[in-house]
C-alpha cells in the first residue's frame, strides 16, 4: 500500500474492477483491524485495514482481502450487521447488498466453509440505501425510488412499510434512537418515523431539490446534514424544521453526505460522479472553507473510518483514503 501524493490521497487500494461502493464496518468486530467491503460489477469483497495514524508498527497502511463474495449482479448499496464479530469462534461476517434488480441480498459468512445468502424481494423500482438496526441488527431497513421505505427481519419478511411522497434516497437508523427511522426524501424532505406506533414523528425541510443524500450525526442525535442541489445543509432538530447552516460546495451538484463517526463538527461531501475525476471535500463547521479537497477517478461511494478521522471513496479500480484533521 503506498502513499499517493499525485492526487492528494493519503492511501490507495488496487482492485479488480470499478468500484461501485465502499463501506467500513461502523461497529466493533472484536479485532484491531477495520473492516471494509467494496461493491464492483458483480461481486463484494470483504477485507481488513489498518493504518499507521492508529498502529505505530504499520507503515503507512496494511490492506488484506478476506473473502469475495460472487453477487453476479452490480453492487449499489452495503449496509453492515453489528452481529459481524472476527474473535468469535468461528468468525461471522454479516452484511446485505442492493442491486440495479430490485432485490436486497443478505450475506453470513465464517470465512471458512459457511456461505450463504438470502434474496428479499419487493421493492418495484431501484433501492437507494440500507441500514441495519444498529443494537441487536435483527432488521434491515431500505429506501427506494417505488416510494417507499421498508422494514425486513432477516428472513426477508416485511415487518413495516411506509408510504413516501418521492424517491426515498437515504435511510438511518441512530444506536441511541433505536426505535426511530429517519427517512430522506429526493424532494427535500427528512421525516423521522416511530417504529413503535409506525408513524412520522417530524419533518425537516431542506426548501430545496433534489436532496441526494442525508445523514444523522453519531455523535450527537440533534444534528442532520444533507446535500441538495449543489449545496450542504445543516439541522439543529431542537431548533428549527430549517436548515440553521447551508453552503454551496459542488458546482456539478453535490451527490454524498456523511458524518464522521469521531467528530459532530466534521463531515465529507462529494461531487456528482463527473467524466473524469470527482471531488471530495471535507467540511469542519468551525472553518468557512473545506478542511481537505481531493479528486478521484470517477469516484462513487463515501465512508468514514469508526475511530479515525479518516475517509474512502472507491474509483476506477482503486479505492481512495484521505486522512485529515480533527
Amino acid at each position: 500500500m503506498k502513499q499517493d501524493s499525485t492526487r492528494n490521497t493519503s492511501y490507495t487500494v488496487d482492485c479488480e474492477d470499478y468500484v461501485h461502493v465502499v463501506k467500513f464496518n461502523p461497529f466493533d468486530s472484536g479485532d484491531s483491524c477495520s473492516l471494509i467491503a467494496y461493491g464492483g460489477n458483480n461481486y463484494v469483497v470483504v477485507g481488513t485495514c489498518r493504518f499507521q495514524e492508529e498502529d505505530a508498527e504499520v507503515e503507512g497502511m496494511q490492506y488484506k482481502t478476506l473473502r469475495t463474495f460472487h453477487h453476479g449482479i452490480r453492487v449499489d448499496t452495503i449496509a453492515w450487521s453489528p452481529e459481524t464479530r472476527l474473535d468469535a469462534i468461528p468468525p461471522q461476517i454479516r452484511f446485505c447488498t442492493a442491486a440495479s434488480d430490485r432485490k436486497l441480498r443478505l450475506f453470513t459468512s465464517d470465512l471458512q466453509d459457511k456461505n450463504e445468502f438470502k434474496t428479499f424481494d419487493g421493492h418495484s423500482d431501484y433501492i437507494n440505501d440500507l441500514v441495519f438496526a444498529p443494537n441487536e441488527g435483527q432488521e434491515i431497513a431500505s429506501v427506494s425510488d417505488d416510494h417507499t421505505c421498508r422494514v425486513w427481519d432477516l428472513e426477508g419478511n416485511e415487518k413495516a412499510h411506509f408510504v413516501l411522497r418521492s424517491p426515498g434516497m437515504s435511510v438511518c437508523w441512530h444506536p441511541e434512537e433505536a426505535f426511530k427511522l429517519m427517512v430522506a426524501e429526493k424532494n427535500g424532505t427528512i421525516r423521522f418515523y416511530d417504529l413503535i406506533t409506525q408513524q412520522a414523528i417530524l419533518s425537516l425541510e431542506c426548501e430545496q431539490t433534489p436532496l441526494m443524500s442525508a445523514d444523522w450525526c453519531l455523535k450527537n442525535t440533534l444534528k442532520i446534514g444533507a446535500v441538495a442541489g449543489s449545496d450542504w445543509l445543516i439541522w439543529d432538530i431542537t431548533r428549527s424544521s430549517y436548515p440553521q447552516d447551508k453552503r454551496p460546495v459542488h458546482v456539478d451538484r453535490a451527490r454524498l453526505f456523511r458524518w464522521s463517526r469521531v467528530n459532530e463538527n466534521l463531515f465529507a461531501t462529494t461531487g456528482y460522479p463527473g467524466k473524469t475525476t470527482t471531488q471530495l471535500l471535507v467540511h469542519h463547521l468551525g472553518h468557512p472553507q473545506p478542511i481537505l479537497t481531493g479528486t478521484a477517478a470517477v469516484g462513487s461511494g463515501l465512508t468514514w473510518h469508526r475511530t479515525l478521522p479518516l475517509c474512502a471513496v472507491g474509483g476506477d479500480h482503486k479505492i481512495f483514503f484521505w486522512v485529515t484533521e480533527m
